[in-house]
């Protein structure tokens, strides 16, 4: 007697595989007569090719390899040369000089949804502003060097651009970014904000996330110190997880900051003043003490609203993924290419942030841009992650 079969399953793999799409274009000759000359005349004519099926104009790459190649580099960290060596395992032999183009002119064609990406995102009223470096090669050094890139969340939505400007993070590129910007800005310590201190229409915050790392590194130097200074940040950070656990609403959180944060920073910013002047200025805790002090009234507006964070860590963990990639690809080959880099990272990073897949959207949004190429009452946004997601849904 046979009983039912015993099934057993197992999980194999198939390494990506590359195909060739034909697109058959019907060709036609045309003859005409033209009242000048009785003789007729003829040309031939094709069928226009769909953009949609070859994103960049006279190339052979598809939408789903320039995808694969974007996402491969800035997603997975697999700089070029190591992609074309896995593409030649299976069969497929990429020259280096023809990705690189690629992935330049990629970048081109997602410029334009890039900068409707910055509009959207300096048009709201709460951003979170951090910088990290990128190594940039220098043709005159011969040699790599640390350029900055700027990164700029939408701290209320999930959509957040990088911006590079010749590695350079003057106080020049800073105003030039955020001329328009009207709202909350928050930021480290870093110096250049300090003019938005001055600036009508808006609102420096801290970040007690970098104030806190400054006491954990002082530890050594001055554990009593230190160790207060930790326990009353400490004491913050417990206000906003009861927050979190009770899941209240932006203004019963200010409420609830109001009555049990705002009394403990009132306390905190005394014991700041009285120990200022009692370390050495040069000393991990008086630097740490500094930083505090010299900070402290943006780090104490969070309270005022609620929808304002405690700290940047939402703004740093968008950076991750460049310094995990910095670490592997080495270094962008100029400053055009870094240029480039941030186009990618941004609009990869709003996937991310969105949880939306990187290669179903990649390869939507370049068979689709350049149906907005001609037709302006188009919104490009339409295209950003967010949107894509919506329209899935």
């Amino acid at each position: 007697t046979e009983l039912e079969p015993e099934i057993t399953e197992v999980m194999e793999y198939e390494p990506g595989r590359c195909w060739v799409r034909k697109i058959i274009r019907h060709k036609y000759v045309v003859k005409s007569k033209t009242e000048q000359d009785s003789q007729k005349s003829s040309f031939i004519i094709t069928a226009p090719l769909p953009a949609k099926y070859q994103p960049i104009a006279r190339s052979y790459a598809g939408a789903s390899l320039l995808a694969e190649l974007m996402i491969n580099k800035y997603v997975n960290h697999l700089p070029f040369y190591r992609q074309i060596q896995m593409m030649k395992q299976v069969g497929v032999n990429l020259p280096p000089p023809t990705v690189n183009d690629w992935f330049k002119d990629t970048a081109d064609l997602l410029r334009p949804l890039y900068y409707r990406l910055k509009e959207i995102v300096l048009d709201t009223d709460y951003i979170q502003v951090d910088e990290t470096t990128v190594p940039v090669i220098n043709n005159e050094k011969h040699k790599s060097v640390n350029g900055y890139m700027w990164m700029v969340r939408s701290a209320m939505d999930k959509q957040v651009f990088f911006h590079y400007d010749n590695g350079s993070r003057a106080q020049k590129v800073a105003l030039s970014l955020f001329k328009d910007f009207r709202g909350a800005m928050q930021t480290d310590g870093y110096g250049v904000y300090q003019m938005y201190e001055y600036k009508k229409d808006v609102l420096p915050l801290g970040c007690w996330a970098h104030a806190r790392r400054k006491f954990e590194e002082s530890l050594k130097n001055d554990r009593e110190r230190a160790e207060y200074a930790l326990e009353q940040i400490g004491l913050l950070y417990e206000v906003e997880r009861e927050a979190d656990d009770k899941n209240l609403s932006y203004q019963e959180r200010a409420r609830l900051r109001e009555t049990h944060a705002y009394p403990i920073m009132v306390v905190f910013e005394k014991w700041l003043v009285n120990e200022y002047g009692k370390v050495l200025p040069k000393s991990p805790i008086g630097k740490a003490i500094k930083y505090c002090y010299d900070i402290y009234h943006r780090l104490s507006r969070y309270h005022l609203d609620g929808r304002y964070h405690i700290d940047n860590n939402l703004a740093e963990n968008s950076l991750r993924g460049l310094a995990l990639g910095r670490k592997n690809y080495l270094f962008c080959g100029n400053h055009d290419a870094a240029e480039d880099a941030a186009v990618i990272y941004s609009l990869l990073g709003c996937c991310k942030a969105a949880d939306v897949n990187f290669r179903d959207w990649m390869v939507y949004v370049l068979s689709h841009i350049h149906d907005y190429d001609e037709d302006y009452t188009m919104d490009l946004a339409e295209l950003l992650p967010l949107s894509y997601l919506r329209k899935i849904s």
